[in-house]
């Protein structure tokens, strides 16, 4: 039996949620689950699907560039809408809901460019995984009433990979994402300055090589995490000086590598 034969289960619900709605907005990062999302929706629902993409000082270029590939791929409808998270005096502040002001915040614009479509509704790209971590942002979804179709037919990060894996989506092993603002500690304001130098940090690490990728920002420290085969390749002298030499060009004081490597939502370990 093949992966996606186990799976199949899974599948057919998702088909079956999906099939409820006459029409559906995507609010699509260009990341694994987004991806796996949007694909199947256009796969169930063909042209009545919309894939929508926040545009900001948050989000990675490297990331639209690719989401936008991505859709174009599926034949999508795809809109990029500038969300303006930094003109949000709360959301720079920095809290620990930081990302439930924002969330709530750019799927409200989603939801007005989905009405205007004539699309009654909007879905995200949560799975069940996400339900065990600190996620203000799911809340914020379930508030606005946006579906999460992954999490109602029981998917987690784990088949999302393996189904678009056997899917052939070019998705399938790409490493988790989130915005930039969560490479900065709760409390500490969110700046633009900080947000570039993250930004330069961690496109000149990956043009490395390096698979995985964090670079923390904490005040004129770098605090980058890798992926455990990636910690390996810091290693290497001359990779490891030409790391320092750029990231002190960027403006860090000091570049350190964080021992137990790339963990997902490692900023949320202050909250305990």
């Amino acid at each position: 039996m093949t992966r996606v034969s186990k799976l199949e289960p899974k599948m057919a619900k998702l088909r079956s949620v999906l099939s409820r709605y006459r029409g559906l907005a995507v609010a699509f990062s260009g990341g694994v689950d987004s991806s796996f999302l949007l694909a199947m929706a256009c796969r169930v629902m063909g042209e009545h699907v919309l894939a929508v993409t926040a545009e900001s000082a948050v989000h990675p270029q490297r990331e639209r560039g690719t989401a936008a590939e991505f859709a174009k791929s599926l034949g999508v409808r795809h809109i990029i809408v500038s969300s303006g998270e930094m003109n949000l005096p709360d959301f720079v502040a920095n809290p620990r809901d930081r990302c439930y002001i924002c969330k709530r915040h750019v799927l409200k614009k989603i939801i007005t460019i989905a009405s205007k479509g004539g699309i009654l509704h909007v879905a995200h790209g949560a799975n069940v995984d996400d339900l065990g971590d600190y996620r203000p942002g799911y809340k914020a979804a379930q508030e606005l009433g946006v579906v999460a179709p992954l999490v109602d037919a029981g998917f987690t990060k784990n088949d999302i990979r393996q189904c678009s894996r056997e899917m052939n989506l070019t998705t399938w092993d790409k490493p988790s994402m989130a915005c930039l603002a969560s490479r900065i500690p709760y409390g500490t304001p969110i700046t633009h300055g900080a947000l570039e130098m993250i930004e330069q940090a961690e496109d000149y690490i990956l043009s490395l090589g390096f698979k995985t990728c964090r670079v923390r920002h904490h005040g004129n420290i770098a605090r980058i995490e890798l992926g455990s085969r990636d910690i390996q390749l810091m290693l290497n002298e001359d990779l490891r000086q030409n790391i320092v030499n750029r990231l002190r060009e960027i403006g860090f004081f000091y570049v350190t590598v964080d021992l137990e490597g790339y963990v997902q939502g490692s900023m949320n370990i202050q909250l305990d």
